[in-house]
């Protein structure tokens, strides 16, 4: 039976609880959960705290969230793969929470001609490169091959080489006093080259998705560009869009 524990905070031990419920039938697939009023009084916590509670069992892939409707339990195990939901930048934060990126090289090098379109440099212009592969507790191969180019200014950061659950742009943040402002995602179609094969375990030309994210300081100066290229069965992305009843 699949486990949440570790060191849990209130939400985690509601969402272990729902799990624990879900998994022994006690809200079979196709039920309702309790709406977040009902399950703030039964447990006696707030609706933050069920939210994220649910949304833990969304990324999981075990409930699914409708408008109106409520929330409806849609599988008794966790989906494959890895499911990240995105709405804020908090969420970027919890998504390094729940997964660890093991950073094997760090140096200097001029912008490859993707991250150097991005982020818009002048050519010459030498930033700091970070690789490495991303892993859940979940899953023993890697998610996803992640390069990231910190702008020249942040280039002496520290504390890149090894495992973290740390975003980078926390550390940047940390060590210079930078604010991140806003992070722009765009995600692409793409097939894995040769060289990433190897490293994510699949066949060269393999499907995927390639996600770049450019964080940007209040001046809207590019900070750092993110890379991240998933095997389409190891990852999904999830975001919920809601209507403006006031407008129109």
């Amino acid at each position: 039976m699949a486990s949440l524990l570790n060191q849990q905070p209130r939400y985690l031990q509601l969402a272990q609880t729902l799990l624990n419920e879900i998994q022994s039938g006690q809200q079979p697939v196709g039920s309702q959960l309790p709406t977040e009023y009902e399950l703030c009084e039964q447990f006696g916590v707030s609706r933050f705290t069920v939210r994220e509670a649910i949304k833990q069992l969304v990324q999981m892939g075990l409930v699914a969230r409708q408008p109106r409707l409520g929330t409806k339990v849609v599988a008794a195990a966790p989906v494959a793969g890895y499911r990240q939901v995105m709405g804020e930048l908090t969420d970027l934060r919890q998504y390094t929470a729940e997964t660890e990126l093991d950073i094997e090289e760090a140096g200097v090098v001029e912008l490859p001609r993707q991250a150097g379109l991005l982020a818009g440099a002048g050519p010459g212009e030498r930033w700091l490169r970070a690789a490495g592969v991303r892993r859940t507790s979940e899953h023993s191969l890697p998610i996803c091959f992640t390069e990231v180019f910190i702008h020249p200014a942040f280039r002496s950061l520290s504390g890149l080489v090894g495992r973290t659950h740390t975003p980078i742009f926390s550390m940047i943040e940390q060590q210079f006093g930078e604010h991140i402002a806003k992070v722009v995602q765009e995600i692409r179609a793409v097939a894995i080259p040769e060289d990433m094969a190897k490293v994510l375990s699949v066949e060269p030309s393999s499907p995927a998705l390639c996600v770049s994210r450019l964080y940007s300081n209040r001046k809207d100066q590019i900070v750092e560009v993110a890379i991240s290229t998933h095997p389409a069965d190891r990852f999904t992305y999830s975001q919920t869009f809601q209507r403006d009843w006031q407008a129109g």
